[in-house]
């Protein structure tokens, strides 16, 4: 009977270790709208609009030029358009302080820039999905191209060039949305972009050292959740498909990736490029801190092309 009851006792470790993975990964919910632009002295305003398949997003217009934007697409799970915050995250934090986007935001419009920040589905103020979960690209494509036709749209910014601020998941959407039939190839306004920290779901679960049968146990609740099989169904094959300079951005000693796929990701882009390594701490979060204050990078690439 002991053995039965031990034996019962590890599996449903195992499960709830597992379950708790399959959440980290692409449970939404963590990730609250903090902060304004007015705080930063920014003419803004609330702007909604919907992807193809009906799900509503919220977002900040905020006003520089408008002959200039820039779309900027955060990165995921833990995240909204404002960054991120650890006031609300659970055991695993990114980083100690919150990262406030609406620095980046603030120099771009002191440049003749305006920003488009706005919340993935399942993230920030936005509407919940067709899937209710977060999966790191597919899904969120449709938002990305959603975002440049409402830019499009607006008859004050129909004229404008647009630049893409692509980080980590908004990398991901971004190269799934140039992939896509009626993706973002089609948008000959779409001058630029900088991609922060690819990423893919094998080699972040790789570099967090969880045991591999955990991962393939992990597997199974993200796959049933999402209907996508994470560990195949990555962005890596429509990086050919991106169509604009495109800069890479990656901290060289981010302990959560591995810098061969930076280096293939970087290899396939069949598009004038460059890639910088800012040397930072040995946190992922670091670069996301790092755009707000560094503007030297981002400016240089945005104003050569747009």
């Amino acid at each position: 009977m002991s053995l039965i009851i031990t034996s019962f006792f590890k599996q449903k470790s195992v499960i709830m270790i597992t379950n708790y993975i399959a959440d980290l990964m692409v449970k939404p919910g963590k990730s609250p709208v903090f902060g304004n632009p007015e705080d930063f002295g920014l003419e803004y305003e609330d702007v909604s609009f919907k992807a193809s398949d009906g799900v509503s997003l919220s977002g900040w217009l905020v006003k520089g030029s408008t002959k200039r934007v820039i779309i900027q697409s955060h990165f995921g799970v833990q995240c909204s358009r404002s960054g991120y915050s650890p006031k609300v995250q659970g055991m695993v934090k990114m980083w100690n302080d919150d990262i406030v986007f609406l620095n980046q935001t603030k120099y771009l419009v002191n440049a003749g820039y305006s920003v488009l920040m706005y919340d993935f589905r399942n993230h920030g103020n936005s509407g919940e999905g067709t899937c209710p979960w977060v999966t790191w690209g597919p899904e969120e494509g449709k938002d990305i191209i959603a975002a440049v036709e409402y830019i499009k749209g607006r008859e004050d910014y129909m004229e404008s060039n647009v630049g893409l601020l692509s980080i980590c998941m908004g990398t991901s959407a971004t190269v799934f949305a140039y992939g896509m039939d009626n993706g973002l190839k089609k948008y000959p306004n779409i001058k630029a972009m900088i991609s922060v920290q690819p990423l893919t779901y094998e080699k972040f679960v790789k570099a967090m050292a969880i045991p591999r049968f955990l991962v393939k146990k992990a597997n199974k609740p993200i796959q049933k959740r999402t209907g996508i099989d994470f560990s195949k169904n990555t962005f890596m094959p429509y990086v050919k498909d991106i169509s604009v300079p495109t800069l890479v951005v990656q901290n060289k000693n981010d302990p959560w990736t591995d810098p061969e796929l930076v280096k293939q990701y970087f290899s396939e882009l069949n598009v004038e490029k460059d890639i910088i390594w800012p040397q930072l701490s040995k946190k992922r979060a670091a670069a996301y801190d790092w755009i707000g204050k560094n503007p030297d990078n981002i400016l240089e690439w945005f104003d050569k092309y747009i």
